[in-house]
């Protein structure tokens, strides 16, 4: 079933004006049995485990960690990984929370600083640090409506394009092993990893159903005993693993360090445009529009106040992933119940260090053979929001422009670390080509000439997904009569 034929059938209902199963998969509000869901949740986490577990495997050597508390501190990020993708799922009293289908985790895009800062003061700086940046998230959700004027389709679109792009080299580091890994490259991995590869393909493009739509959840499985066959799973972290541990309240204690304070906090503003390129990405791919104010701010001010929360119990800051954004364009299922199980699975894994020890013997080539694909479903996806109502020449050059510079960058090895330049500069540009990408392409936005009217096309489409208007509620109708449903009442009361 192609992503259109997937759609069609998301319009189907039963008798009764709800969704038939499996096609209750595809609304927003399906209630499909767990038979459906759970297996797709299995796959998000599955997509996200090692995303999540890293980052506080990275900042807690680079604290100077013992055993003990950087366990703490990866299993604090499990829980809050699950607690974030619920509200996500489930917004808090209606606002915090986007309600779009997104997976959180600790964000890898604050590891080089997160590394910077606990490298230099320690881990209870990160914290402070961490706490004040929270806020910082909060008060850009805040004043969020005149700032998104500032991503039209253009800017949204190559951003899109750029995180697609710049997940390649994580991909293919993990088919080859893992960076650091004694046998990174080797052939072992490689083979792993396309095995796994081949596997996703087949059922994502030659099975139906369950198995299609579960293609890299079934792959992973495949390539996973395939590893474990040829002796690459290691079982060794799992008996030494507590089954229950509670988070404590300040494991690591806290300290406010300005210099921190400034360089983390400048990083979840960027943060923040990376989620709204990732709603946006979600929304145009696997619902056919464009995220609405409400959800964009809803879902800035649900990552700035778990990332306040989560510091104070050794959590670290928290975002949305893109490879499980991916996942949601390729398969368009957006239930709920999918992605509250998911935010389940990572809650039980966060209060149960065996389990996540479980899931963490995955090998990472087998992670890279099943995420290769839903990295460049990202890329397909950015390239359909920047050229949705064509491809001019001013769009091809805030564009190609942009990309260019933000990936040279990034891919060039302290290319923005010479005399002169501050190392902060270095740390929040110079290892991140969404960043520059972002920066560029609002500027380029705002300076170049705009004959065809396209600011004005972005900010008339800003105006109308603001709020729950009017404009809302037509949307909101829309969608009900695509699906049979009609608009609750306290929807038209608003």
């Amino acid at each position: 079933m192609t992503p259109a034929q997937n759609l069609e059938a998301s319009k189907k209902v039963s008798t009764t004006g709800s969704p038939e199963e499996p096609e209750s998969l595809f609304h927003r509000d399906g209630k499909p049995s767990p038979k459906y869901y759970v297996p797709l949740a299995l796959q998000h986490v599955m997509a996200a485990i090692i995303g999540i577990i890293t980052p506080a495997m990275i900042v807690g050597n680079a604290c100077g960690l013992p055993s003990e508390d950087s366990a703490m501190l990866i299993q604090a990020a499990m829980l809050f990984s699950g607690i974030v993708t619920l509200l996500q799922a489930h917004p808090l009293f209606g606002r915090v929370g986007s309600g779009l289908p997104v997976i959180t985790g600790a964000s890898f895009a604050f590891v080089p600083v997160l590394n910077s800062i606990g490298a230099a003061d320690g881990i209870a700086a990160v914290i402070g640090a961490q706490f004040v940046g929270g806020f910082v998230a909060m008060a850009f959700a805040l004043f969020l409506k005149p700032l998104r004027k500032l991503f039209p389709p253009v800017v949204m679109g190559t951003v899109v394009f750029c995180i697609g792009l710049s997940l390649y080299s994580v991909a293919v580091g993990y088919m080859a092993g893992g960076n650091g890994a004694a046998d990174f490259g080797s052939a072992q991995n490689w083979i792993v990893a396309l095995v796994t590869l081949a596997f996703c393909i087949f059922f994502g493009n030659f099975c139906k159903g369950v198995l299609k739509l579960g293609s890299l959840l079934f792959g992973l499985l495949a390539g996973y005993a395939v590893a474990l066959v040829l002796g690459m799973v290691d079982f060794g972290g799992i008996a030494g693993a507590a089954w229950v541990s509670l988070p404590r309240f300040l494991p690591f204690g806290i300290e406010f360090r300005p210099d921190a304070i400034v360089s983390l906090g400048s990083m979840f503003i960027i943060a923040a445009v990376e989620m709204m390129g990732d709603f946006s990405a979600t929304t145009s791919g696997a619902m056919d529009r464009e995220p609405r104010f409400k959800e964009l701010k809803g879902g800035i001010l649900c990552e700035g106040f778990a990332s306040t929360v989560g510091a104070l119990f050794g959590g670290l800051p928290t975002s949305t992933f893109a490879q499980n954004v991916g996942i949601t364009t390729s398969t368009r299922v957006v239930s709920k119940r999918v992605f509250a199980c998911a935010a389940g699975i990572l809650i039980v894994a966060g209060l149960m260090p065996k389990f996540a020890a479980v899931l963490n013997t995955i090998p990472m080539a087998v992670i890279g053979g099943a995420t290769l694909t839903v990295f460049g479903s990202i890329t397909v996806t950015g390239i359909r929001i920047l050229t949705g109502d064509g491809l001019s020449a001013r769009k091809g050059t805030i564009a190609g422009t942009s990309i260019a510079l933000g990936m040279g960058i990034s891919m060039v090895s302290g290319a923005l670390a010479g005399p002169g330049i501050p190392a902060w500069v270095t740390s929040i540009f110079g290892g991140s080509a969404i960043v520059v990408t972002t920066l560029m392409a609002i500027v380029l936005n705002l300076v170049l000439p705009d004959p065809d009217g396209e600011r004005a096309v972005g900010a008339v489409e800003e105006d109308e997904m603001i709020g729950i208007d009017g404009a809302d509620l037509a949307a909101d109708e829309h969608e009900a009569a695509l699906h049979g449903h009609a608009v609750p009442a306290e929807s038209k009361a608003l």
